[in-house]
C-alpha cells in the first residue's frame, strides 16, 4: 500500500499567511509555493490581503474527476 496521499480521495487544502508587499505578490507566492510542495494543479480559493501579507487558501488537485484514483490501484487493502 502507498502513502497518504495515495488515499485522498480528491484534493488538498493548503492554508496559510504569506508575509508580501502587495496582493499580486502574495498571489505569487501562493502559486510558488504549491509549486515547490510538488503540487502544480491548483487554484487559489481565498486570498485576503492584510498590512504585512495576506490570508491564503490553495486547493491542489491530487485526483480531479475520472482520474485514476491512488486508492483504487491495485494492491491497495480497499481498493480495486
Amino acid at each position: 500500500m502507498g502513502g497518504a496521499l495515495d488515499r485522498v480521495a480528491d484534493a488538498l487544502d493548503v492554508e496559510t499567511f504569506l508575509v508580501g508587499d502587495s496582493e499580486e505578490e502574495c498571489l505569487r507566492l501562493a502559486r510558488r509555493l504549491m509549486e515547490e510542495l510538488g503540487l502544480p494543479d491548483h487554484d487559489v480559493i481565498s486570498l485576503q490581503f492584510r498590512g504585512l501579507g495576506a490570508r491564503v487558501r490553495v486547493r491542489a488537485y491530487l485526483y480531479r474527476p475520472g482520474g485514476e484514483y491512488g486508492w483504487l490501484k491495485e494492491g491497495n487493502a480497499s481498493g480495486g
